[in-house]
């Protein structure tokens, strides 16, 4: 009996560890495939410039079309989006070792956002939460941390997409999808009923457009925490170029020794983790709040999604009057430095003197 306890134990062990080994491999080759696909990418980086940039505007074109013509289609456009290019991101992400940034905020966020839309389309709770999400701390991070709408890079359009279309498909859903409209405004009355209108219910607004959603976005934060200051730590204390976002916009705003460097080192250097924590958790309270009279007045809500697209274009065209130049001139010498170390073989397989 104890041999074949023994035998089952052992067994058990081989198939964890053949397990972890598939894993791990499987990993693996996930891995080179990434750096195979971003080699390649490197490789033919000017025609893939080119075709971005039309393909970019073509589809910025099309995309206002259908949002004129067929606002209630908007909602199919950007998850047919989110689930093409969110995984193409991934890929490109891991080969460059940013691949923690899909942790963030956003991409949790838009999780709820495909949840909902695809399974739970007539919720009204939920909706007012994902509302409060995409008008909130998502659409004012476009301003904030001056996202740019840049047709040429696919990784900055992805980017704001990822910000700004979410705000765009609960606007279209609010105010102009012609099913929730009608229902808005039935034949014969002058009130306005039916969902997604839930009147003036002070407390019922400022729970699921405030409350709940905060609730939700502390549950990310202790998750995040958990896994990137704990269970990822030792990892990212091992490779200092895998970036998070703490990471990125510490070393952006000590570059830069702005006012978020000088906030998050009130407490000491030591305490900047818990700073970012706490102003991100300021900057989300008051993105939130502020998504209730926006939730209630259309006029106002047009308004600010006038500012989002205008913000984004504006960084865009700084960018590419302002960085995009340096940043031609840097590969360029990356390039020609990469040809001096190169050597020229000659026919005979020898190296050329």
């Amino acid at each position: 009996m104890a041999e074949e306890n023994q035998a089952e134990l052992v067994d058990g062990l081989s198939q964890r560890i053949s397990d972890r080994s598939k894993r791990e491999q499987a990993k693996e080759i996930l891995s080179k495939q990434a750096n195979k696909i971003a080699t390649k990418a490197e490789e033919h980086e000017r025609i893939i410039f080119k075709v971005t940039h039309l393909l970019g505007v073509l589809g910025f074109g099309a995309f206002c079309f259908v949002l004129g013509a067929r606002p209630q289609d908007i909602p199919y456009w950007y998850i047919v989006f989110y689930i093409t290019f969110v995984p193409l991101r991934w890929i490109y992400y891991r080969y460059k070792k940013w691949h923690y940034y899909l942790l963030d905020f956003c991409y949790y966020a838009n999780t709820f956002f495909i949840i909902m839309l695809l399974f739970f389309p007539k919720n009204e709770k939920l909706f007012m939460v994902c509302f409060s999400f995409a008008e909130g701390p998502l659409a004012w991070a476009l301003i904030v941390w001056r996202c740019s709408l840049v047709f040429s890079s696919l990784d900055k359009i992805v980017s704001v997409l990822i910000h700004l279309l979410p705000g765009i498909v609960f606007f279209t859903i609010r105010w102009w999808n012609p099913v929730t409209f009608a229902a808005m405004h039935p034949e014969g009355s002058a009130e306005k009923t039916s969902w997604p209108y839930v009147g003036d219910q002070g407390t019922f607004l400022w729970t699921w457009l405030f409350l709940v959603p905060l609730i939700a976005y502390t549950l990310w934060q202790f998750m995040y925490f958990l896994i990137v200051n704990v269970l990822r730590r030792q990892r990212l204390l091992r490779d200092p170029d895998v970036m998070t976002s703490y990471r990125e916009l510490s070393k952006k705003a000590q570059k830069a020794n702005n006012v978020w460097w000088r906030l998050s080192g009130l407490l000491g250097d030591q305490n900047r983790p818990f700073m970012y924590i706490l102003l991100q958790a300021i900057f989300t309270v008051m993105t939130l709040a502020l998504t209730v009279p926006i939730f209630l007045s259309y006029r106002l809500h047009v308004i600010f999604q006038i500012l989002k697209v205008s913000a984004t274009i504006w960084n865009g065209g700084s960018f590419v009057l302002e960085v995009l130049p340096r940043q031609v001139v840097k590969m360029e010498k990356k390039k020609e430095k990469q040809l001096e170390m190169k050597p020229i073989n000659g026919e005979d397989g020898q190296v050329k003197e």
